[in-house]
């Protein structure tokens, strides 16, 4: 699939610290990032992030508070992203 990683949420969780949570509280993959903190321009941030990293496009209609809410939502998100049209 494009090249995603096999540990996709680890990996996108590795992108949430990187770029939004450094050296911030412990997450999951399950961690509610907005309860962490992540807002409408930190969702901007990892959405860009996620585009160059994975070379995958995210269409505005899949930035939603749902799919941007967990390591696991994010990488169902990408995947999808990432699926043959």
């Amino acid at each position: 699939m494009h090249g995603l990683p096999a540990n996709l949420e680890d990996a996108l969780l590795g992108l949430v610290r990187e770029k939004l949570f450094e050296g911030g509280a412990p997450l999951t993959v399950e961690t509610d990032l907005f309860a962490a903190g992540l807002d409408s321009m930190g969702i901007m941030q990892l959405m860009i992030s996620i585009e160059e990293r994975f070379g995958v496009r995210v269409p505005e209609s899949a930035v939603t508070r749902d799919n941007f809410s967990t390591a696991s939502s994010l990488a169902a998100m990408v995947r999808r992203c990432a699926a043959p049209a």
